[in-house]
C-alpha cells in the first residue's frame, strides 16, 4: 500500500541547535524565549516557535523598523536611528533564514522584501 509519509515534529531544542548549526547565536529569555542573533540582527522567538519581534541591534535592544514615508528608521529607546539598505537587506535574510531554521512558513510578500508594522507618516491635519 501507499502511504503518505507524516513528518516527523522536531522539538523546539532541535530546531534551535539548527539554528545554532547556521550560525546564529541563541540567548534564553524569560519565560522560555529565546533572543537569536546574527550579524546584528536579532529577533526573540517563543516554543510554538513564533517569531514575536525581529529588528536591528542598536545598543543591545532590538530596534523596530518604522517606515516614515520618506525613509525607514530604527527605533529603540525612544530614539531613531536611519535604517541603512545593507541593514535592510541583512534582516530580510536574517528573517528568511531564521524561518526556514524554524520550519516556518516563508509567505510571498514577506519574502519580496524587508516588512515592518509600523507606518509614521507626516500627514495635514484639520483640513
Amino acid at each position: 500500500m501507499f502511504r503518505k509519509r507524516q513528518p516527523k515534529a522536531s522539538s523546539f531544542e532541535e530546531r534551535l541547535e539548527a539554528l545554532r548549526a547556521s550560525g546564529f547565536e541563541t540567548l534564553p529569555e524569560a519565560g522560555g524565549r529565546v533572543q537569536v542573533r546574527r550579524a546584528g540582527c536579532a529577533a526573540i522567538i517563543d516554543s510554538g516557535p513564533r517569531i514575536e519581534r525581529a529588528g536591528w541591534l542598536v545598543g543591545g535592544e532590538i530596534a523596530e523598523l518604522v517606515d516614515g514615508g520618506y525613509q525607514k528608521f530604527w527605533r529603540a529607546g525612544g530614539r531613531n536611528v536611519p535604517a541603512l539598505a545593507g541593514q535592510l537587506e541583512a534582516l530580510h535574510e536574517f528573517e528568511e533564514d531564521l524561518r526556514e531554521g524554524l520550519g516556518l512558513e516563508s509567505f510571498y510578500n514577506t519574502s519580496l522584501g524587508t516588512t515592518n508594522d509600523l507606518h509614521l507618516y507626516d500627514r495635514l491635519t484639520g483640513r
